[in-house]
């Protein structure tokens, strides 16, 4: 009976010693390399769209298929970046002659009101293209889920906005890279964008 305790304790001594033997290396936590394309634009100009702009060659336009209740629904487009899982969203509404405050507010509260709660902090800037178009570009800081809105008027008929998300779950630390890569051509976008 004490002989097969002795073989086991023996084998069992001689698994770990082997075990053992083995070092062990340590690995810092890290993210992995993105391999950025070189910068090249394209022009977005539609017929019947009352906007044209220019956007990246490493994204495709798709018309967005959401249901709308009003003839704005037609010029909502998506600017996928499949490489990066990104998103533009562009949403467009003509300024009529009661609405133009509320499309304000409405922008306004898509940047504020539903990403208080998370982020660490909004910075909003007025902007002045050099094509006369006017608006606000807002930089939400934290784990939001999204880091770049902006809104562009010319506050008498046109009147659009923008948002860049991700198919990922919001961790600013992982996205941040990849957001200061595409806020260049949000801010390439706005700066080309022109009304009809």
């Amino acid at each position: 009976m004490r002989q097969p305790k002795i073989i086991f304790a023996l084998f069992a001594l001689a698994v770990w010693s082997v075990a053992c033997n083995s070092s062990y290396t340590y690995k810092k936590k890290g993210y992995f390399n993105i391999e950025f394309p070189e910068k090249k634009y394209q022009s977005f100009d539609q017929p019947g769209y009352p906007y044209t702009f220019e956007y990246p060659v490493y994204a495709n336009v798709i018309k967005d298929t959401t249901f709308f209740s009003d003839k704005a629904g037609d010029w909502w487009i998506n600017i996928d970046v499949p490489r990066f899982g990104g998103r533009i969203y562009i949403s467009y509404k003509t300024v009529g002659a009661n609405n133009f405050d509320s499309l304000v507010n409405d922008g306004f509260k898509m940047a504020y009101k539903q990403h208080t709660e998370v982020s660490t902090g909004i910075e909003d800037s007025v902007m002045r293209t050099p094509n006369g178009v006017e608006g606000i570009y807002y930089s939400l800081r934290g784990n939001t889920a999204t880091a770049n809105q902006f809104f562009l008027t010319d506050s008498t008929r046109h009147f659009l906005r923008g948002a860049l998300y991700f198919d990922a779950t919001p961790n600013e630390d992982s996205l941040s890279i990849v957001n200061d890569f595409l806020k260049k051509d949000l801010h390439h976008l706005i700066n080309t964008l022109k009304w009809k």
